[in-house]
C-alpha cells in the first residue's frame, strides 16, 4: 500500500511539472517526483539504486535545471521551444507502467527471499527493471534540459 501511495505521489509531481508556468517550479516539482522515485526503489530494497537516483535524480538533476534556468531565464522567449507535451506525457506513462511492474511483485505475500549474492549479479540480473526506470529518469531529465536550452533556428 506504500509503494502505491508512493506511486501516485511521484505521478502527481511529474504531473505538476509540465502543467505549471514557471520553470524553477517546475524544477522542484521534478526534484520531488524524483526523490519519492527513490524513495519507491528504496522500498523496493534496491537501496544502491535508490541512492543513485536521489543523489543524481534529486540532486544533480535539480541543481543543473537551477542552473539552466538562471542562465536562460524565466521568461519564456518566442524562440525557446520545449519538448512536445506528447513525449513529456508519454515519458510519464512509461515511468509509471515501469513502477507499476516493479511494485506488482509486493502484492504477492509469498515472496522469495534472495540469497546473498555479489553486487553485480544482483545489479544486472535481479535488478534490472530498476535500472531500466533508472535509464527512463535519466532520459527524462535530459530532455527538460534540452527543453530549456534549445532554440528555434533563426529565420532569415
Amino acid at each position: 500500500m506504500l509503494q502505491l501511495l508512493i506511486a501516485v505521489g511521484i505521478v502527481a509531481c511529474a504531473l505538476q511539472a509540465i502543467l505549471v508556468k514557471r520553470l524553477l517550479i517546475s524544477a522542484v516539482w521534478l526534484a520531488g517526483a524524483s526523490a519519492l522515485a527513490a524513495l519507491l526503489i528504496y522500498t523496493l530494497d534496491a537501496p544502491e539504486i535508490a541512492v543513485v537516483e536521489l543523489s543524481v535524480g534529486a540532486g544533480l538533476v535539480t541543481v543543473l535545471f537551477v542552473f539552466a534556468i538562471n542562465i536562460a531565464g524565466e521568461e519564456n522567449p518566442p524562440f525557446q521551444t520545449r519538448p512536445p507535451r506528447v513525449l513529456s506525457i508519454l515519458t510519464i506513462v512509461l515511468v509509471s507502467a515501469l513502477l507499476a511492474a516493479l511494485a506488482a511483485p509486493l502484492l504477492n505475500l509469498n515472496l522469495p527471499v534472495l540469497a546473498e549474492s555479489h553486487f553485480a549479479s544482483v545489479f544486472w540480473e535481479n535488478r534490472s527493471l530498476d535500472v531500466l526506470l533508472q535509464v527512463v529518469l535519466i532520459f527524462a531529465g535530459v530532455m527538460a534540459v534540452l527543453g530549456l536550452l534549445a532554440e528555434k533556428p533563426s529565420h532569415s
